[in-house]
């Protein structure tokens, strides 16, 4: 009998000790995910991407601020292309691309239409990888660097979306947050 109680005392210190360990690891789960059931589905969206979404908004706003200060620059990079239309009106194409560097950066950091202003910048940097930082590559390496990592987040996040955390999220369950009873505590929990 007292081996038997012994193999029942043992199991649920073991059992305990697994229920331990699933609260431990569920503790460390929401480090790495976030769960949201406020619009009636799960997304399931690492934190860390939400802070890669907020770093590329404001490198991407940072250089259109660098751009707009300094047109000169971007028009001499732009004409060092060398593609015939880019070359002929690179001070319209230097207007364009810094106000939409800026304006997309914005609203990528905020999480709104990350998707669309994500899509909007995948060819400004194409060209500015594979037509302008080429070029110049012994001169300028950190910044052929820093062009192809925007273009590979630009890409994760026109494809991924925006998450959980973001201004899109917020204004898609923004409406159901007061329309039944419950709804609210359930948005402000997540």
């Amino acid at each position: 009998m007292a081996v038997g109680n012994l193999h029942s005392v043992c199991n649920d210190y073991i059992i305990k000790y697994q229920i331990d360990s699933l609260k431990c690891f569920s503790n460390l789960n929401y480090f790495f995910m976030i769960e949201s059931n406020v619009t009636g589905k799960t997304h399931v969206q690492p934190i860390w991407l939400t802070g890669l979404r907020v770093i590329l908004g404001l490198i991407l706003a940072y250089k259109g601020i660098s751009f707009i200060s300094d047109t000169a620059l971007l028009e001499t990079l732009i004409q060092r292309s060398g593609v015939g239309v880019f070359t002929q009106n690179a001070k319209i194409f230097s207007f364009i691309v810094s106000y939409l560097s800026l304006l997309c950066g914005l609203f990528i950091a905020s999480g709104l239409w990350t998707r669309i202003f994500s899509i909007i910048q995948i060819p400004i940097l194409i060209i500015a990888v594979f037509m302008v930082n080429i070029k110049g590559l012994g001169e300028i390496g950190f910044e052929m660097v820093l062009s192809i990592i925007t273009l590979i987040l630009l890409i994760l996040f026109a494809v991924k979306g925006s998450g959980t955390h973001s201004a899109d999220e917020f204004f898609r369950t923004y409406h159901k947050a007061g329309s039944e009873d419950g709804q609210t505590e359930r948005f402000f929990k997540s």
